[in-house]
């Protein structure tokens, strides 16, 4: 492994845990951290939540877990080219996704409408709560107790007035600074990995196409390297060969330019990147591919009306638990009752739901309404 630059986290200049803990004998303190993350509960409740597709319509679609696992080798490999912590970045990428909702995106939407007045619903704080809170394995504390720097990753954005109770975590919100280049390496990593494999899914379900993708340069250049290289190849091969290129593609440019980045402002120690402008970053050029293909997926995939009718189920199912939920606490378990009593109804019954799997959020809702279902 190389030597570790001198701006990189380690654990020597780490701000530490929340609660003192012996040295671990034979690994970093970062690798515990990712560690601690894998056994979790809530990783494991990962197999089982949504990208795009929901869990029951097929086997081969992303979940929130393989998501993980792709963002994580993609940002490990970043952070070891450009001699940082691939530790550190590989724990913050295992746990980025551990608040969210089932349903993807649509869920939490559907439940941030619903805590609107309660405090709102953010996946990234839900992330942090449970890692902070939520999980309860240890003996000596509640949550996972990571690193500062791992919990710093995890909140990868943060309204201000959340930022305000947060403490020294939210303090670089407010004075508009920024994280560790191993965190900013994994926002850009998250980035690649689901636009990536969303065009994967995308294709494998045939709501998309090929041939509507050769209006999207980054990918269709690719195609016609591929083409070329491997003349006749067909099927899920050809799309295969053509989106391990646009990956590569965009891990060059980023490496590339963020090591301009880095060059050009030469900080010496951990504080100068907190201090310095974003030093992780596409060209102009890659960004600018980048967002076009983001904006063909918006258009053509994620509101493609056979989306749209499951996501739309998908709120129907958020809403009306919520609603039940905040009607008659006593329909929650045991220990969502213990929250309520102790925080609010609405955190705890957010904090229930946010757990869910699909399958079982599904599982829950025809329990609730639908006669004879127990």
């Amino acid at each position: 492994m190389n030597e570790l630059a001198l701006y990189a986290v380690t654990d020597a200049v780490s701000r530490g845990r929340e609660i003192s803990e012996p040295r671990p004998s034979a690994r970093s303190e970062f690798q515990r951290d990712r560690d601690r993350i894998v056994h979790s509960t809530a990783f494991r409740r990962l197999e089982y939540k949504t990208q795009v597709f929901v869990n029951h319509e097929g086997d081969l679609f992303r979940t929130r877990l393989t998501h993980s696992i792709e963002v994580a080798q993609i940002a490990r490999s970043i952070a070891r080219a450009l001699r940082l912590n691939d530790d550190l970045a590989e724990a913050i990428s295992l746990a980025h996704d551990l608040g969210h909702t089932p349903f993807g995106h649509a869920g939490q939407d559907a439940l941030n409408e619903c805590m609107q007045g309660y405090g709102g619903f953010e996946h990234n704080l839900q992330s942090l709560r449970i890692v902070e809170q939520l999980e309860q394995h240890y003996g000596r504390f509640d949550g996972l107790n990571l690193m500062f720097e791992t919990r710093e990753g995890i909140l990868k954005h943060c309204s201000l007035a959340h930022a305000r109770i947060l403490g020294e975590l939210g303090q670089r919100f407010l004075n508009g600074q920024q994280p560790s280049l191993e965190a900013q390496i994994c926002n850009l990593a998250d980035e690649i990995a689901y636009n990536n494999h969303d065009v994967d899914d995308g294709l494998r379900s045939g709501l998309i196409t090929l041939e509507q993708l050769q209006d999207v340069s980054l990918f269709s250049r690719r195609l016609s390297e591929v083409d070329q290289v491997f003349p006749g190849i067909t099927g899920r091969r050809r799309i295969h060969e053509t989106i391990r290129r646009v990956i590569d593609a965009q891990v060059t440019d980023l490496l590339n330019e963020s090591g301009q980045r880095i060059a050009q402002v030469a900080p010496k120690t951990l504080q100068d990147v907190l201090a310095a402008p974003a030093l992780i970053g596409f060209s102009e050029a890659m960004y600018a591919e980048n967002r076009a293909l983001k904006t063909f997926l918006r258009e053509q995939l994620y509101r493609h009306y056979q989306v749209v009718r499951m996501t739309t189920k998908a709120q129907r199912i958020i809403r009306e638990l919520f609603a039940a939920f905040m009607a008659e606490p006593r329909l929650l378990p045991p220990q969502y009752q213990q929250t309520a009593a102790a925080e609010s109804l609405s955190r705890a019954t957010a904090d229930y739901i946010a757990g869910m799997t699909d399958r079982y959020a599904v599982k829950e809702h025809r329990r609730l309404f639908l006669v004879g279902d127990e």
